[in-house]
């Protein structure tokens, strides 16, 4: 079902864009592969990124515990994406007869196409990113400077990605490494969304004993809330079960205006800060877990990203705009008018344990030092 109530924390009232599944956490589902984690491990540069405790931020949004997975800082890069870039790719080459060099070839909003520009570079291929309009010039200097060519597309991200499928389609040296799937390419997809579980496997071990009560998860395409959902939902130690709420922008809510109507639907995008949540269709891959199993989603403005930002920095951690988005969400769902029935709908309360993913640093996403 779908609700809707009013935002907190703005000039004048809004509603607030909602929508809640009750049931989300009795559905469960298959884990992913154990040895990913094992790659990553053997891969230069790897370590856990950190989980830190936001004590000030706890007491706002009154809960127990808030924490931050901060991604700032992910093999080399500032931000998230390296994890399933270098798993894909790894079995991208494996799976290869020849040996022989390959093209790796992805439409991004940033921090995708950089990781796999980066990590082509660390096993030796090429890249080539198609770029869509909206990702700052200093993003698109940032895959350049990687080795990757580049190709800027003035549409959307929707089609970008169509331009890079078209784009590897019947060149055998060529193989797109997209992180979103759609009916007939949904391999390589999964691949990414494996890559993420190593996310989640450092989460469970950083917290020790205990599960979250809620996860905060920004979504594009909706892969990494995918991982969300195959982490959480595939546990069999007995643990609590999490609730997951999904962030958006309100620019590009494919994922909120899809469970509203119980279907995947694309929707037109506009301008926002949070360029790589900026998506207007969601993963074919994703979709049936996301339906199945998140437990609420909900969308924020670029506004509401900054603030967050702002309250991150201030807590040390450094947070670009779709990093903040989880925080902001979390301000959207655990307070202001009809947050008593949120937080009832999500099982949380003022000893539930908050965690929230940021996916990127400000030097994933230049739009952060401007909004300052």
């Amino acid at each position: 079902m779908s609700k809707t109530s009013l935002l907190s924390g703005s000039s004048a009232p809004r509603r607030l864009p909602w929508y809640v599944r009750s049931v989300a956490r009795t559905w469960t589902c298959a884990p992913s592969p154990a040895e990913v984690r094992d790659f990553h491990a053997g891969l230069p540069g790897y370590a856990p990124t950190p989980l830190t405790e936001l004590p000030s931020l706890a007491v706002e949004l009154g809960m127990g515990r808030m924490l931050v997975k901060d991604e700032s800082a992910r093999l080399g890069l500032p931000a998230f994406k390296a994890l399933g870039a270098s798993w894909a790719i790894h079995r991208v080459l494996a799976g290869r007869r020849d040996g022989g060099p390959v093209r790796l070839v992805t439409a991004t909003d940033g921090n995708h196409g950089r990781a796999v520009a980066r990590m082509a570079r660390l096993f030796g291929q090429h890249a080539k990113v198609f770029v869509p309009r909206g990702v700052h010039p200093a993003a698109v200097t940032a895959i350049e400077d990687e080795g990757a060519d580049v190709v800027l597309v003035p549409g959307d991200y929707d089609e970008a990605v169509r331009r890079a499928a078209e784009a590897a389609t019947g060149r055998p040296e060529c193989v797109l490494v997209q992180d979103t799937g759609w009916p007939g390419y949904e391999r390589i997809p999964g691949w990414i969304v494996e890559g993420y579980s190593t996310l989640f496997a450092e989460i469970d071990e950083q917290l020790g004993t205990g599960t979250p009560g809620l996860v905060v998860v920004p979504a594009g395409v909706g892969s990494l809330a995918q991982a969300a959902v195959t982490h959480y939902r595939s546990r069999r130690d007995g643990a609590a079960a999490t609730a997951l709420l999904s962030v958006e922008p309100v620019a590009a809510a494919c994922v909120l205006a899809s469970l509203g109507r119980g279907e995947e639907v694309s929707v037109p995008t506009g301008d926002t800060t949070m360029a790589g949540l900026n998506c207007g269709t969601v993963s074919s891959l994703a979709w049936p877990l996301l339906r199945d199993g998140l437990d609420a989603a909900v969308a924020v403005t670029d506004a509401d990203s900054a603030d967050a930002a702002r309250a991150l920095a201030a807590a040390g951690v450094s947070a670009g705009p779709c990093g903040a988005a989880s925080l902001a969400g979390a301000r959207a769902a655990l307070t202001g008018e009809g947050a008593v029935g949120r937080r009832r709908a999500l099982g949380v309360g003022s000893d539930s344990t908050v965690v929230l993913l940021s996916t990127e640093g400000t030097a994933a996403n230049p739009y952060a030092e401007e909004q300052r």
